[in-house]
């Protein structure tokens, strides 16, 4: 029987995680010429390679289930898509222990990518043991950094592979370009952008904090673009700091570069991350970047500083002080952008795609 790539994607929504799911599945369907998708999303079917075979419900009213639900709907598909061709090795990008379980079952090799490092919730010891347990049993483990490498090394004894985020300077700065109405930004303000889901994780409290620090000492303008679960809590924090006029909340856009153009400075406020996305985009476009140094990737992304800033994680005052000194001397600052910018080649798009290919196609 013919042999078969089956990627696992049950939820896709908006974030990093997804681009590199499209651009890494999009490119193996050029190496593989057996290779389905399973999903619930309806996205797949606009940006997937006509190549790939997408396996969800024809009618499904997917958006109103939540995470887990849509795992174990996908988990089925799986299962059967399985039966039918046991010559398949699983790729999954989501639900990885689900997935990883489901595999084990049934004798079939599974590659996970594993997307943020386990820092947010490992101190949890039961979540801890099964995690450990369960990744164990993956054929290979891919992560986006070395310090997430480490991280599963030292604290559960797992190997894995760092493939850095492929990175495809020229559609970014094409994409750039998009004319687009805008008149947030002004020319005598420091112009601040942050692209992220309102959620926990993101710690958009610790950024709306170091605005509030600032709004007397600096003309400060500070877009957030993004949606989720904590954005009212954020906004009405905005009002509750009278930030109304410095604080500017939009949707997630399929294009956020002609706004990440605009900007000044790029400000990533995580608690934790795996190799966010958004910072080499910005560098990408000659932007600065301030970020927390959060586990795991803004520091190794940012070479412990001598590609942008960093703070510790949730340090506003810190943070505060970081964005105050970038407004007052811009210029001091352009070695780091300059440095920033030579060492993206690590992201290299066709190297890091070419990666994945080898990486996956010795268990094909």
């Amino acid at each position: 029987m013919k042999k078969k790539l089956i990627i696992f994607m049950p939820s896709i929504e908006v974030g990093g995680v997804e681009k590199n799911f499209f651009i890494i599945s999009n490119f193996l369907s050029k190496k593989f010429s057996n290779i389905s998708v399973i999903t619930l999303s309806d996205l797949a079917k606009k940006r997937l390679s006509k190549k790939i075979n997408i396996v969800k419900p024809k009618i499904f009213f997917s958006k109103i289930l939540g995470r887990r639900l849509k795992f174990i709907i996908c988990l089925l598909y799986l299962l059967i898509e399985i039966i039918k061709n046991k010559n398949s090795t699983v790729f999954s990008f989501q639900g990885i222990v689900y997935c990883i379980t489901l595999c084990k079952i049934l004798s079939t090799n599974v590659i996970v990518r594993s997307n943020s490092s386990p820092s947010g919730w490992s101190k949890h010891s039961i979540k801890k043991f099964f995690y450990k347990k369960i990744y164990s049993m993956a054929n290979i483990i891919i992560v986006n950094s070395l310090a997430f490498k480490k991280e599963l090394k030292y604290k559960f004894n797992l190997n894995s592979v760092c493939i850095y985020n492929p990175l495809n300077k020229n559609e970014i700065l094409k994409s750039s370009k998009a004319k687009t109405k805008f008149s947030f930004f002004k020319k005598n303000n420091l112009n601040i952008i942050n692209i992220s889901r309102f959620t926990d994780q993101k710690d958009h409290e610790c950024l709306v904090k170091s605005v509030n620090i600032l709004k007397n000492k600096l003309k400060i303008k500070l877009l957030l673009i993004g949606s989720g679960p904590l954005q009212n809590k954020i906004i009405n924090l905005t009002k509750r700091f009278k930030l109304t006029q410095n604080i500017k909340f939009i949707n997630f856009k399929k294009n956020p570069f002609p706004y990440i153009k605009k900007s000044d400075v790029l400000i990533l406020s995580s608690r934790y991350e795996g190799s966010p996305n958004v910072l080499l985009e910005a560098i990408a476009l000659n932007k600065f970047v301030i970020s927390s140094s959060c586990p795991t990737g803004p520091s190794e992304i940012l070479d412990n500083g001598k590609g942008g800033m960093l703070f510790p994680v949730g340090n506003y005052k810190t943070l505060a002080k970081k964005i105050e000194s970038f407004a007052r001397n811009q210029n001091k600052f352009s070695k780091k952008k300059k440095y920033a910018k030579r060492r993206l080649e690590r992201f290299n798009y066709k190297n890091r795609l070419n990666d994945y290919f080898k990486t996956i196609n010795d268990y094909y």
